[in-house]
């Protein structure tokens, strides 16, 4: 079995309020959770107005599937965030179980 669990900082420039950044966060997460089915949530910087953190993980039995699957949810995030906010960094966290 592998995971990866990816956490996204994510600035959003145009937010002028807490409410404002919700909006794009809350958007971003159940479209996730609908369109790509993963585990995702807003996992930090919830204080900050302009920016956010997101995490989301991925399981599979084959390891060069999880990167796919990682890389396919990533791309679909820069889609989703186009115009509205940019994924300023990205941490994996990879992990292999016998």
């Amino acid at each position: 079995m592998v995971t990866v669990s990816v956490l996204l900082t994510i600035a959003i420039p145009a937010a002028q309020s807490l409410k404002d950044k919700r909006q794009v966060v809350r958007s971003l997460v159940e479209r996730l959770r609908v369109r790509r089915q993963v585990s995702v949530a807003e996992v930090g910087l919830q204080d900050q107005v302009r920016r956010a953190q997101v995490g989301f993980a991925v399981v599979s039995g084959e390891f060069g599937e999880a990167q796919r699957l990682t890389e396919s949810i990533r791309r679909f995030v820069d889609e989703e965030l186009l115009g509205k906010a940019e994924v300023v960094d990205t941490r994996l966290e990879e992990s292999v179980l016998d």
